[in-house]
């Protein structure tokens, strides 16, 4: 999959809300966007952010994993100028659909993490590992030995950190790629 070219044709986030959300969904999407509040120290490591990165979600304005993360990224995009977000939709986008499947399924949201020149960087998705925690503790019970999450920190503020975890760990191969800096001369 060229996933460079792919990119240039995804929609920023207010296009694919438009396009494929309907009233209900396009609300939905916003109440959660309402909720999602960065640190202080969220936003300056966005911030600092040095490499340009492209980034294709996959997604659906129906899906509940959707809402509750995609509001996330938008807040992460405004944080930071180096990162461009295009957003795909799930039933439109089948080839994606097929390249990006979890566990021999069509899951979403997915992120696909792209260099400045389209090079692909790594891969993230359904679920955050803090969301597959709370999954684990409310379908498995007791007797899943899994580690919970905390009780000071809502399961929004988890997976706000999971997915920036994520965004920065692509960041720090991009800033330490020997490629990247003999190209920038840093």
């Amino acid at each position: 999959m060229d996933y460079a070219a792919k990119f240039e044709a995804g929609q920023n986030y207010a296009e694919f809300l438009q396009t494929y959300g309907n009233e209900e969904q396009r609300r939905r999407w916003a109440a959660v966007y309402d909720q999602v509040k960065l640190t202080p120290a969220q936003r300056d490591l966005l911030a600092g952010f040095q490499r340009e990165m492209k980034i294709l979600c996959l997604s659906g304005t129906w899906c509940g994993d959707c809402v509750n993360q995609c509001p996330i990224f938008t807040h992460f995009e405004a944080a930071s100028p180096r990162l461009h977000i295009r957003y795909f939709d799930r039933d439109a986008s089948p080839d994606l659909c097929a390249a990006l499947s979890i566990c021999g399924g069509a899951r979403v949201p997915v992120v696909v993490f792209l260099s400045e020149d389209g090079q692909q960087v790594g891969w993230y998705g359904d679920r955050t590992i803090s969301k597959y925690r709370q999954m684990a503790a409310d379908q498995l019970g007791a007797t899943c030995p899994t580690g919970l999450i905390p009780q000071d920190k809502t399961l929004l503020e988890a997976v706000t950190q999971d997915w920036l975890n994520e965004f920065e760990r692509t960041q720090l191969i991009l800033r330490t790629s020997p490629r990247l800096r003999k190209l920038h001369g840093d």
